[in-house]
């Protein structure tokens, strides 16, 4: 079984199955297509499967061309039937992994996903699963429903973990210049993990297990909460004492060693840095372990939109005003400059917690220009147009996300006050507060 696969993914006449059409699962599409390999795109969304089988993109930062392209050519087939996972030789999972209400990990989309294939699933296969997840999902959720099917995994059919590394919007880097890591649950599984990454991917890394790929992944997305959390309680600290954080970040960022700059925000978003850290702290519990630095750190940056908000009542506070009945402009809601994506945006819960206090809350964003429905928030508003007229209209404009589309001297210009989270206008002083 697995030289005749290894066969198929050599010369592409293999089957990529892509479960979960969205900002994974979509730009990997993409990428197998334009290598010349054939895709079925798995979707619960119908919606999504007839704008793709239609070669229209619902991503602003993946582009329509490119997926019209492989439509016209015959190597994308979109559907939300499951059955027709048995078409495919290779199975790749791109499906959310969120936490519940109580900050646990939420595993319903892989498990259901992994669930709806199983009954067609056959030898000669490959699953790889890309959801970040804590170590040990693939061995003890994944590998026992495989086979179940009486297959077995590492003879029959073949099992990896392979984190998806997106970083939506990031020109520098693309899903194929990204290296891959994987791991496999046996040396057979690794060896074809590699194969079919590697036939798309420049650089594949492989590590001992798929539980080292699960760590991985959740190892970079901490490394990056806590020193952004370290970077966010230094905010804090220098603004008491009248420093300028992002003067001193740059600052100690010319030293060319031991040191990597990051910035401080009004809070963590994202789909993986807010989320991911707490699903090694679920798991380590299991051990009897507390991981308290990731906690802390966590504890730190969900407290920042409370501390954007103090900054704002205080601003307008001095000017004789309060909170409540204001009208309070919030430009950009996305998680992260010059994208469409909302997930997790902090921006969100500042306008939440700006209105639960009584203020007359709308936004700007030119990449969102209605506010969409969300398993949790909800706002019946459209993007204002910024202009004279209607900048004018606000008591405080807040700048939650750092569009490059925005015009910064005519939001300056005409503004009554503007609270500052993202260091636009360091050397302004009159009427901007830096929060």
């Amino acid at each position: 079984m697995k030289q005749s696969l290894l066969g198929k993914i050599s010369n592409k006449s293999a089957v990529v199955g892509i479960i979960g059409m969205g900002y994974v699962g979509l730009p990997l599409m993409l990428r197998f297509a334009e290598a010349g390999y054939k895709i079925l795109g798995l979707d619960v969304d119908q919606n999504k499967i007839n704008k793709l089988l239609a070669g229209q993109s619902y991503i602003k930062h993946i582009p329509s061309a490119a997926i019209a392209t492989a439509v016209e050519a015959g190597l994308f087939d979109g559907t939300t039937d499951f059955s027709r996972a048995g078409e495919a030789d290779a199975l790749i999972i791109c499906v959310p992994t969120p936490l519940n209400k109580y900050r646990e990990p939420d595993l319903s989309f892989v498990l259901g996903s992994i669930d709806s294939i199983v009954p067609y699933l056959h030898s000669g296969q490959i699953i790889s699963l890309e959801s970040t997840t804590y170590p040990g999902t693939t061995d003890e959720e994944l590998l026992p429903r495989v086979e179940s099917r009486g297959l077995k995994v590492g003879k029959d059919i073949f099992l990896t973990f392979s984190p998806e590394r997106e970083d939506p919007g990031n020109e520098k880097f693309s899903t194929r210049t990204i290296p891959k890591v994987c791991g496999g649950v046996s040396s057979a599984c690794l060896e074809i993990g590699l194969a079919l990454y590697g036939a798309v991917i420049d650089r594949v890394v492989s590590v001992s297990s798929t539980r080292a790929a699960e760590m991985t992944k959740l190892l970079e997305n901490i490394h990056r909460a806590v020193n952004i959390g370290l970077v966010n309680e230094l905010k804090i600290v220098c603004d008491a004492m009248s420093i300028d954080i992002r003067e001193v970040i740059d600052a100690a960022a010319t030293k060319p060693f031991g040191f990597t700059p990051y910035y401080p925000g009004p809070g963590l978003g994202g789909h993986c840095i807010p989320i991911d850290p707490f699903y090694l702290t679920w798991k380590a519990r299991e051990y009897g372990l507390h991981t308290r630095f990731i906690e802390l750190a966590g504890e730190i940056n969900t407290a920042m939109p409370d501390w954007v908000v103090s900054k704002l009542m205080d601003a307008l506070n001095e000017r004789g005003q309060s909170l409540k009945g204001s009208k309070i402009l919030v430009l950009g809601i996305t998680y992260k400059k010059n994208v469409d994506d909302m997930r997790e945006s902090p921006s969100v819960e500042l306008m939440e917690k700006l209105q639960k206090k009584g203020a007359q809350v709308q936004y700007s964003d030119p990449h969102v220009p209605t506010f969409p429905l969300m398993r949790e928030h909800h706002f019946d508003l459209s993007s204002v147009i910024l202009n004279t007229e209607t900048l004018l209209e606000y008591d405080c404009v807040l700048i939650a996300t750092n569009h490059d589309a925005f015009d910064y001297d005519l939001i300056r210009n005409h503004s009554r006050l503007i609270v500052d989270t993202r260091g636009v206008y360091r050397d302004v002083f009159e009427n901007v507060i830096k929060a």
